[in-house]
């Protein structure tokens, strides 16, 4: 039996070759082709960047542009008297960024935006993690309590501030319902209240965003974690602290860059709740960035106050993306 099987596959074998293509060199090429083998998918010399262009005419139009004259006009005496002809206005080199550091009230804009959104951020993590462990487990009205709980993400900047510019105005809802528990608090939107009128709104405003990114980082922990937690007869705190914490450090470092970018730069939620000129307790960055430019018309000073900005939110991002490149390089199979 086994060597009729052996004869059975030499002649399989010799079947085989001699319906193999017999036109190619000795490089296994075929006549008449040129070059190499022929290569399969695409290297980084052959792939189609040209595929690139309107993105990246889009993104210079929109982006690179308009930042490359917000730079040469803060070098630019450029204000009501010389707008007409900014192009040719007087060129006074880093006198701008001097003003702004040392004779404009820029630092305290710049220490009211850092602290009001650290403020809001430490208040909405946790109550944003607690909300998305609270609605993680299947319970009966689950889809109801979650889209509740979006509901201050869904609504525009402008609605919150609006509605919540009309519940703070004196003898409005708010006054009324703590007075009816004998709170007096007094003005909100002028005063020295104003500073912790606009943490409160912010916090509102912005915590659903953290409960949908801990939610989804929820959603990544395994079955089988839960299950073997529950046997060994861990505590739910222990169990949160040990099993379902270290799931979230990612998404939860991202809420957090994100939701300080995003307080800093907020305008329209200031703008409509307090108008302009705002109280000097919220004149956060935004704000004074607009005064100075569509109310003093110092186009030039406002310009270099935009930049500082754009360098101050620059680093914790650089610092973020700099982390996250490091823990890739050092996971296996990362890049290095």
């Amino acid at each position: 039996m086994s060597t009729d099987a052996s004869h059975e596959v030499r002649l399989a074998a010799d079947t085989a070759a001699s319906r193999a293509p017999r036109n190619t060199d000795d490089a296994g090429q075929q006549p008449g082709h040129k070059g190499g083998p022929r290569r399969k998918g695409l290297s980084e010399r052959n792939r189609p960047l040209w595929m690139l262009i309107p993105g990246g005419a889009l993104m210079i139009i929109i982006i690179v542009v308009p930042l490359l004259l917000g730079i040469y006009m803060s070098v630019l005496n450029l204000d009501q008297y010389t707008l007409r002809k900014w192009i040719s206005a007087p060129l006074i080199g880093a006198e701008n960024f001097v003003e702004a550091v040392t004779d404009s009230p820029l630092l305290h804009a710049v220490w009211l935006s850092v602290s009001y959104s650290l403020l809001a951020m430490v208040v909405t993590l946790p109550l944003g993690v607690a909300a998305a462990v609270a609605t993680q487990n299947a319970f009966k009205g689950r889809a109801v309590i979650r889209s509740i709980f979006l509901i201050p993400y869904v609504l525009p900047s402008f609605v919150v501030a609006t509605v919540w510019r009309t519940m703070l105005q004196p003898g409005g809802i708010v006054d009324e319902a703590l007075a009816t528990v004998g709170i007096h608090v007094g003005l909100w939107l002028n005063g020295p209240q104003t500073f912790w009128t606009l943490v409160l709104v912010q916090i509102w405003a912005s915590w659903p965003f953290i409960y949908l990114l801990a939610l989804s980082g929820l959603q990544s922990v395994d079955h089988e974690v839960h299950e073997a937690s529950a046997l060994d007869g861990a505590l739910w705190w222990n169990k949160l602290r040990y099993v379902v914490f270290p799931y979230l450090k990612g998404p939860l470092s991202l809420a957090f860059l994100i939701g300080m970018l995003h307080h800093i730069n907020n305008f329209t939620l200031p703008f409509v709740l307090f108008g302009v000129p705002a109280p000097s307790d919220v004149e956060v960055l935004p704000i004074l960035t607009y005064v100075t430019s569509f109310q003093s018309f110092r186009f030039g000073l406002s310009a270099a106050m935009a930049f500082i900005s754009l360098v101050l939110i620059a680093i914790p991002l650089f610092v973020y993306l700099r982390a996250v490149k490091l823990d890739d390089a050092d996971t296996p199979g990362g890049k290095k």
